[in-house]
């Protein structure tokens, strides 16, 4: 094989493993299909939520679930735009972006703390490891247990400040947001024993 004819193959297969990551894996409620969707030579989101849970002491099946509820496992999502008049796209309600949904100054903060100054919002390893890491300073600051999908949501959701305050107690739409991740999250744990 000429080395031309070597180089277009390794870039198509780059272009088709980079649009592959692009697109958001299909049933999303079910951790091994996530997983076997995701796990291949270039990406393999169980090798990375497994290294977050070891890094953080955060479950996997807790990591996952929050991923899910923010994004659904969406790469570039983003908060819907307000409407100026009632139709003319505007700005965003929130700097919220990629898998974590981190916003702009929690993303910051992140980076800063971690040294991870490469990391990208819209790459799933550091989602995760962003997630980990916000979920692991909720344990130790508030006094969350790591396991406890439901007040983790909350205050990842709430933002600590607005935890410790429990301004949350007074929102449902939050409290839904958090009971329904927490369910994910059960699910995903049961799933995880038969993936394994």
């Amino acid at each position: 094989m000429r080395a031309s004819n070597f180089s277009k193959i390794v870039s198509i297969a780059g272009v088709l493993a980079l649009s592959a990551c692009a697109t958001p894996p299909s049933r999303i409620n079910d951790i091994c299909a996530v997983f076997e969707q995701r796990d291949g030579w270039f990406v393999n989101w169980q090798r990375s939520a497994e290294r977050t849970e070891r890094k953080y002491g955060v479950p996997v099946h807790v990591l996952m679930a929050t991923v899910r509820k923010e994004s659904g496992f969406k790469g570039n999502a983003r908060p819907p735009r307000k409407k100026l008049f009632g139709f003319i796209p505007w700005k965003r309600q929130s700097s919220a972006y990629g898998y974590s949904q981190a916003l702009n100054g929690t993303w910051s903060q992140y980076v800063s703390e971690t040294g991870n100054w490469k990391a990208r919002r819209t790459n799933f390893d550091d989602a995760i490891d962003f997630v980990g890491w916000y979920h692991s300073r909720s344990a130790d600051n508030l006094g969350i247990a790591r396991s406890d999908t439901y007040n983790l949501y909350l205050a990842y959701y709430s933002g600590w400040t607005a935890y410790k305050r429990g301004s949350w107690r007074s929102n449902t739409g939050i409290q839904r947001y958090a009971r329904e991740t927490d369910d994910m999250a059960q699910r995903y744990a049961a799933q995880l024993q038969s993936c394994r």
